[in-house]
């Protein structure tokens, strides 16, 4: 299987997909635990890839995604974006809301 094949698996296989630096408990980068952190504090069950430990994953997912940084956050296989985007959303209460229609979860 070739790595564009292994992201699509990836992201029909979960509903929410967080690449980034690291791993939830052991992030690698500022951004991808600010990522991590409002991911949890939104109540979104999310997959972490851990970009670091795979690095066919970490340099086609630019092109693929066509968004050079990471962490990149996936929503029924959808980009939505990078740090800065993950945490305005959970602040607004947005993020807690997609999850919510994806996942089935009441979010209040």
């Amino acid at each position: 299987m070739d790595v564009n094949e292994r992201i699509k698996s990836l992201l029909a296989a979960h509903p929410i997909v967080l690449f980034m630096k690291g791993t939830p408990e052991f992030p690698m980068c500022g951004f991808s635990s600010r990522a991590a952190q409002a991911l949890q504090q939104a109540g979104a069950p999310f997959h972490a890839v851990n970009v670091l430990a795979d690095p066919e994953i970490r340099a086609a997912l630019p092109h693929y995604a066509n968004w050079p940084t990471f962490p990149q956050l996936f929503i029924e296989g959808e980009l939505i974006g990078g740090c800065d985007i993950i945490v305005d959303l959970q602040a607004s209460g947005e993020l807690a809301r997609m999850a919510g229609d994806v996942t089935g979860a009441a979010q209040e």
